[in-house]
């Protein structure tokens, strides 16, 4: 038997943020500016919501991300 499944301990981890979960990226322009930085972003510029470039998403994913 492995010790860690004798233990009853899981291992959890912290989600992605859903800044714009569900949107769908844009096959072309008019794309949706990044609210941090101004630069167009992957997603088309119907989408409702927080959006972000590639970079800033990044950025926010690793200030947010679990630490320990």
């Amino acid at each position: 038997m492995d010790e860690q499944t004798d233990r009853g301990e899981e291992e959890t981890y912290c989600g992605a943020p859903a800044a714009t979960a569900g949107a769908e990226t844009a096959a072309g322009p008019p794309y949706a500016e990044c609210v941090l930085c101004r630069k167009p972003t992957e997603y088309p510029d119907s989408v409702k919501g927080i959006t972000l470039c590639p970079v800033c998403a990044w950025q926010e994913a690793q200030r947010t991300a679990c630490s320990g």
